[in-house]
């Protein structure tokens, strides 16, 4: 069988310059979130800049209440979902490891769904569906590991794969048996940054900021860690108590991007892959630029979203209709993948 190269190989490439990078990517979130902020319903591209100079008017507000949230969660749960992704294929050593392919995405969105079936919290409480995604999603994380052990990562890819199948189910048990209370589920199943408010953001954005924060910090252990746990004991690094510091903040970001924006698919696992790609392997500037990845893709999911939908309005569709940008996401996310996969195969 050919040998897999892991994400923590080093790569051949001679790796980048970090800084310039990030300064790179840094611009391209600029110019990804000015072309997110210009679409959408309510306001056309000539009325972004008047709107901004006068908030107290109808399209400022809209700007200001509808638009600006939307994209700042774009930009959250990207960054969220990235950094997370990053942590996930180093620690388990799997090319394929992602939010969505661990079960973690899928117990956070189940835990969304019990809480609001049960009335454990209001469905407009950022802060309880933050605390019942994170609870879920830590519990299917847990699940899985106790489930495979210290297993090869073939095997806790498809543990992963099983509990995300079995809470994918649950939750469409729950949206069969009360379709009409769970209308609004959808959105945490399809994933989707439409809808959100200030107030959404006000707790949720400093706890995956802090999470970004802390991985940011102990990212120069993501390189040891992938080497393997006798590499690890070989430099000093604690393996287990390393491994679990890692997973611990990658699952906290998971349930924080999932109770804003749901199951999002396919940013998680495509980021490590264009990361490494742009750095040439793994390095203390790797968590950072995951971050600014994250966050330029979804953005860009988003705003050919906002087009599709515009698209659609204006065939006469209904104007309730409206693209996530997460069924954009899935799609944009296996070309990037498979891209990203055929460009470093070649010699």
């Amino acid at each position: 069988m050919t040998a897999v190269r892991t994400p923590g190989s080093v790569s051949e490439k001679r790796g980048r310059s970090g800084p310039v990078v990030l300064t790179g990517l840094a611009l391209a979130l600029g110019v990804a979130v000015g072309v997110d902020l210009l679409l959408g319903r309510g306001v056309s591209a000539g009325q972004v800049l008047p709107a901004l100079l006068d908030p107290d008017s109808t399209e400022g507000r809209i700007l200001l209440l509808v638009r600006l949230p939307r994209v700042a969660t774009a930009v959250i749960a990207g960054a969220a979902l990235g950094v997370a992704g990053l942590v996930l294929q180093t620690v388990l050593r799997n090319p394929l490891a992602s939010p969505e392919l661990t079960g973690v995405n899928t117990a956070a969105v189940l835990g969304v769904v019990v809480a609001i079936a049960f009335a454990l919290v209001p469905t407009d409480s950022s802060v309880g569906l933050l605390l019942a995604a994170l609870v879920a999603g830590l519990a299917g994380g847990l699940a899985v590991w106790l489930l495979v052990g210290r297993t090869d990562p073939e095997q806790q890819l498809l543990a992963g794969v099983l509990m995300a199948a079995a809470a994918g189910g649950a939750v469409l048990l729950f949206l069969a048996l009360r379709s009409s209370r769970f209308a609004s589920v959808v959105r945490w199943l399809v994933g989707s940054v439409d809808g959100r408010v200030w107030s959404d953001l006000q707790w949720v954005g400093p706890w995956i900021a802090g999470g970004i924060v802390v991985l940011a910090l102990a990212g120069g252990v993501l390189p040891v860690l992938a080497g393997g746990d006798a590499h690890a004991h070989a430099l000093g690094v604690p393996p287990r108590a390393a491994r679990l510091l890692l997973l611990g903040g990658a699952l906290a970001l998971v349930a924080g991007s999932a109770a804003v924006a749901g199951a999002l698919t396919f940013i998680g696992l495509a980021v490590p892959h264009l990361v490494r790609g742009l750095l040439g392997e793994l390095g203390r500037w790797s968590v950072p630029a995951a971050a600014l990845v994250g966050a330029v893709l979804l953005c860009l999911c988003d705003a050919l979203a906002q087009i599709v939908t515009g698209l659609l309005i204006g065939s006469a569709v209904s104007e309730r209709v409206g693209i996530p940008a997460g069924a954009v996401a899935a799609v944009a996310g296996a070309v990037t993948l498979v891209l990203s996969l055929r460009r470093q195969e070649r010699p």
